[in-house]
């Protein structure tokens, strides 16, 4: 019969993250039964939770920058990866200065705190750092993401990123330890659960099942990824917690064997033979090459028997996590990478092999030019483009179905998949960078079929559909580098006009003009598909 001992599921190792002070100020230290117990203000949990939502929508850790540097020093690296690593590292340069966000989906705001024992609020810990998110979200050039739901069907945004995820645990100890995450939607659509048998836990097995699912992942939500599988967990959510955690860096120091008592650990072993897998597969950082992931985490769990989930997720170019804590010595956030052009190589000249395509010429003349050029073709592109995503995409449908027709603008321009950050006062543009493109892809054969959509610019791999009806109309599928939001809107954006539906705010159809804008061309109008031999 077992004796009973306890043990923390989750074993981490000491932290050696370097933390800034934040300030001294909102804690103080009082004594209780010979203990010191640390006393927080509101102001305190309000101030660190604004601070690290800025922190993280306009700065990267200085390891994610490092890895996007490596990139250009691996002779292996493909061009298209080396031009990505280049493109995001100036994204980065661009973000750091504090006025553009590295991404225009500046996420959900997640905050998991664990809050020691001797760690004392006479107030609401939620409210507090839901204040912090509202006022980091409405202070600055960031995005609105969350819908109320109304009733079943209907919803309404909440104007102010609210409400947080937030989960809030008790620990020994005196100090009050956070993790604080952005989480797009495009990053968090990438999330799996597989429920699977004890028949998938051996090594050839497992090895092959994983690595159909890290085709899966495709390359909408912005590669280069820190990847991470989790396999076992008490439950299902236990588990895509795990992954969550994991991708955000929290769990890396955890133990790199197994015990009878079931704690986590890593096994370092197959990470290193899975990124080897990736790197083979040819994606490469969006448009083929080496780096689909930067890393593989892979984390076991203790499961019960008769169930054996395994979790798959991402984060992707946006890395938007900064840990932070609470002592008695005062509020310490993480400190992230202020200064990212020093990852930046030389100036060189990246895009001398890219076609310039007038976007003020015809439709058809547009397409004649496309014509000739083969899939994976670099494209600079520089006019007119119309901006319209999942709303306005359906609100057109219901035009057409309702006998308007679809509207001119989607026969004239090229429709490009994006929804805005909200424009720095000075500036044409806010953060603007390309959204998911398989979200539209049931939208097409149709607004194909009536004349538009001819030619589309996102990001991201779409499904067949899209290449047959390109094929059958004459159109173009046209991938934009996901990551480079900042870059966009400050340096290629240079007009905005709302031209319908003002009242979706960033979900309005927009009229841009934009000037050496980069894209690649990816399905065409015969048919070829740049992903079809790489994902499938």
């Amino acid at each position: 019969m077992a004796e009973f001992s306890y043990q923390d599921m989750f074993p981490v190792g000491d932290d050696y993250t370097e933390y800034r002070l934040l300030t001294q100020e909102h804690v103080v230290t009082k004594s209780f039964e010979g203990l010191d117990i640390v006393k927080i203000d509101p102001e305190g949990l309000t101030l660190l939770a604004e601070q690290a939502f800025r922190d993280i929508s306009f700065l990267l850790r200085p390891s994610h920058l490092k890895l996007l540097a490596n990139i250009l020093d691996d002779p292996e690296s493909s061009d298209n990866d080396r031009y990505v690593a280049v493109e995001m590292l100036k994204n980065a340069v661009i973000s750091a200065e504090g006025v553009f966000p590295m991404c225009q989906d500046t996420g959900t705001a997640i905050i998991t705190g664990k809050k020691g024992q001797q760690v004392w609020t006479s107030f609401s810990d939620e409210e507090s750092l839901s204040r912090g998110v509202f006022n980091a979200y409405t202070k600055n050039n960031l995005r609105y993401s969350q819908l109320a739901p109304l009733t079943m069907y209907d919803e309404k945004n909440t104007g102010c990123n609210l409400p947080a995820q937030i989960e809030l645990y008790a620990t020994q100890g005196d100090e009050y330890d956070f993790l604080f995450i952005a989480k797009g939607g495009g990053s968090a659509n990438k999330t799996y659960l597989y429920q699977e048998t004890k028949a998938v836990l051996k090594q050839g097995e497992l090895i092959t099942f994983m690595k159909s699912k890290i085709k899966s992942v495709g390359t909408s939500a912005c590669p280069p990824y820190h990847l991470v599988f989790v396999v076992g967990g008490t439950s299902a959510e236990a588990n895509l917690k795990t992954v969550k955690l994991a991708s955000a860096g929290y769990l890396d120091s955890l133990p790199c064997t197994g015990n009878e008592f079931g704690r986590a650990f890593r096994d370092h072993e197959l990470e290193a033979e899975l990124l080897g897998i990736s790197q083979k597969l040819g994606i490469g950082a969006q448009f083929g090459g080496k780096y689909f992931c930067h890393d593989i985490r892979v984390i076991r769990l203790p499961r019960h028997g008769a169930s054996c989930p395994i979790g798959l997720g991402v984060s992707c170019s946006a890395d938007r996590n900064i840990k932070a804590k609470i002592t008695k010595g005062g509020i310490f956030l993480e400190r992230l990478e202020t200064d990212p052009e020093r990852y930046l190589p030389k100036p060189t000249c990246t895009d001398h092999n890219a076609v310039n395509i007038d976007l003020n010429k015809s439709m058809d003349e547009i397409c004649g030019i496309l014509n000739g050029y083969p899939v994976s073709t670099r494209l600079l592109l520089t006019g007119k483009l119309v901006v319209a995503r999942d709303i306005a995409h359906a609100k057109i449908k219901e035009q057409i179905e309702t006998g308007r027709g679809l509207p001119e603008y989607f026969k004239k321009h090229i429709v490009y998949y994006a929804g805005p950050a909200k424009t720095p006062e000075g500036y044409p543009s806010g953060s603007f960078g390309p959204t998911t493109s398989g979200r539209m892809d049931s939208y097409v054969p149709l607004f194909q079929e009536h004349g538009g959509s001819l030619i589309m610019l996102a990001k991201g791999n779409r499904s067949g559909i899209v290449t047959e009806s390109c094929k059958k109309h004459g159109g173009f599928y046209l991938g934009c580098i996901g990551g480079t939001a900042a870059r966009l809107g400050k340096e290629c954006i240079t007009d905005i006009e709302t031209i319908e539906y003002p009242e979706l705010g960033m979900e309005a159809v927009f009229l841009i003009t934009v000037r050496d804008f980069p894209a690649f061309i990816i399905i065409d109008d015969k048919g070829n598909d740049f992903y079809e031999n790489l994902l499938n």
